[in-house]
């Protein structure tokens, strides 16, 4: 047994304080005389030194150590030979002990997370090829992508865990982006069943209420989804998309003011996620408050950086103001070259197009980000822009494909509408006669909702809502 082996063995013991006075004084040493130990023994060293700088709460150290272990590791995966030690040549073969290069980049990114440096610990996680990572790597990518407002990557790395440990329940529950994701996209028959699944699961953490206050909002009772989100703020009040969810309900029932204190809280508790940005601007324009969304924007552009979800976040707000206009393409054109598929992008650019009455240039954009991608919003603006130009039958053929993935969207059913009463304006007439005859019918389903709203109304009294 040479030194090497009695380091490993006491870290193995968790003797801690003394691994790292004697890794220490034998790395002084090394580095005073470089034959003393062989590259896979300093690469041990290293490791375990890092690993008792960790353990003593020393990230920044531990950080400069497990970074110095991957260049020696490195540079021995380069050496088809190991040389052995000069102090002793019957050692145990190094490569049955050599400390997981996998293992070492996780506690680099444990010590990132306790530094506060996100983007670090998702840099070198990213880093892993995907085959090789394990289940709690995939864990912290998730959350990490989650806590940075990267949506889907975030998803993609909970599934990844539940595939490899179907009953890992922090994964399972961590999928309420996922809930989220899908009722955006209207596939709410999904977003129902998982819901249901959560449930089965456990009722008392916050994920099952906000999947089904997902359901609601993009149902558009937004009543219900305000109750949802707070049952879910009352199990969780840290749970940032309960409190999203909760302020773009008290939104888009008109009360403001409360939704912004809402977002205020998810900014405080995320301050890298940019939909917690986003639903408070959506707030400030709703309210008429141009100069504040404007200095919140900027905020966002130079502490989050430029990329193209900032960039097309400042361009919403100068898009709000005729002075701001010019200004506004600017930043959607960098944003489409940095990432020509960005629909919220896409989406700000059409609008503008729409306003200089560009119709073949909105279409032409338009095909260009739905060749490699289909979304309802993309495709009913295509199909508005083509009864602009006369292209009726192909209009008709956009707002079907909208529909089809979003069955609830108003806007492609009321174009859809539209152009067939302009088509059979005999049978718009008959249409017309019958809605009179069946008036009353409608009434009562309007008194339906309104009773319903009620009750969800008197349902918040008992979860303190404000």
């Amino acid at each position: 047994m040479n030194v090497i082996d009695h380091v490993r063995d006491m870290a193995a013991a968790g003797l801690h304080s003394n691994v790292r006075l004697l890794s220490s004084l034998l790395l002084t040493m090394s580095n005073n005389n470089p034959e003393l130990f062989s590259p896979s023994q300093k690469y041990q060293l290293l490791v375990y030194h890092a690993d008792s700088l960790f353990h003593d709460k020393e990230y920044r150290n531990a950080v400069s150590k497990y970074t110095m272990a991957l260049q020696q590791k490195k540079a021995l995966s380069k050496t088809s030979k190991v040389r052995p030690s000069t102090g002793n040549s019957a050692s145990t073969p190094q490569s049955q002990c050599l400390p997981s290069e996998i293992e070492v980049k996780y506690k680099m990114a444990e010590c990132y997370t306790m530094l506060k440096q996100d983007k670090d610990a998702i840099a070198i996680l990213d880093g892993i090829p995907s085959r090789q990572r394990t289940p709690k790597i995939n864990m912290m990518l998730a959350n990490l992508y989650k806590k940075a407002g990267q949506e889907r990557p975030s998803v993609t790395s909970y599934k990844e865990v539940l595939r490899q440990c179907p009953l890992a329940l922090d994964a399972i529950l961590g999928m309420d982006v996922y809930g989220y994701l899908l009722a955006r996209e209207g596939r709410l028959e999904d977003v129902e069943s998982l819901g249901c699944r959560l449930f089965n699961i456990s009722d008392q953490h916050a994920e099952p209420w906000v999947v089904s206050g997902c359901h609601s909002f993009y149902s558009k009772r937004y009543s219900r989804a305000l109750y949802l989100g707070a049952k879910a703020i009352q199990l969780n009040s840290n749970s940032v998309q309960a409190l999203l969810l909760k302020g773009a309900a008290l939104r888009n029932m008109g009360r403001v003011q409360e939704a912004i204190i809402h977002f205020r809280e998810a900014i405080r508790l995320a301050p890298c996620r940019l939909d917690c940005y986003e639903g408070l601007i959506e707030c400030y324009l709703a309210s008429n408050s141009i100069r504040e969304a404007m200095v919140m924007a900027n905020n966002v552009y130079k502490t989050l950086g430029a990329n193209a979800q900032t960039l097309t976040l400042l361009a919403t707000v100068c898009l709000e103001d005729p002075v701001t206009q010019e200004k506004a393409k600017t930043l959607l054109d960098k944003a489409l070259t940095q990432r020509p598929d960005y629909i919220k992008a896409v989406v700000k650019k059409a609008e503008l197009l729409s306003r200089e009455q560009k119709y073949e240039d909105g279409i032409a954009l338009l095909r260009n980000a739905l060749a490699n991608q289909s979304d309802c919003v993309l495709h009913r603006i295509l199909g508005d822009f083509l009864v602009a130009v006369n292209e009726y039958q192909e209009a008709m053929d956009q707002y079907s494909i909208a529909l089809s993935l979003d069955p609830n969207d108003q806007k492609s059913l009321e174009g859809m509408q539209k152009m067939e009463k302009e088509e059979s304006p005999t049978d718009a007439t008959q249409e017309e006669d019958v809605d009179d005859m069946e008036g009353s019918g409608e009434e009562g389903d309007l008194e339906g909702s309104d009773s319903e709203a009620a009750q969800w109304a008197d349902q918040e009294q008992w979860f303190g809502m404000q």
